[in-house]
């Protein structure tokens, strides 16, 4: 299958994007101080893992969608 140049920018630009977005993200979870991440034990509440499940989630299917990418703007650049 072979990618067009605009689609293998955008998916190579939406995996940076996902690992900016989720890295602040998780930053912020594990600074939490409303008391939503972390009980008074400061034991990580179900509000906590269910958003760390979804950040690891959005790693891996940013790093597939930005490989993705990557590649097809590499496979762009070999045939120009």
């Amino acid at each position: 299958m072979k990618l067009s140049r605009p689609v293998s920018w955008f998916l190579l630009a939406f995996g940076v994007w996902s690992w900016f977005i989720w890295i602040t993200f998780v930053k912020n979870l594990w600074k939490d101080g409303s008391g939503l991440a972390f009980d008074d034990a400061d034991n990580p509440t179900g509000y906590f893992w269910v958003h760390l499940t979804l950040a690891v989630v959005s790693f891996v299917l940013g790093t597939v969608v930005g490989v993705i990418g990557f590649r097809g703007v590499r496979a762009l650049r070999a045939r120009s």
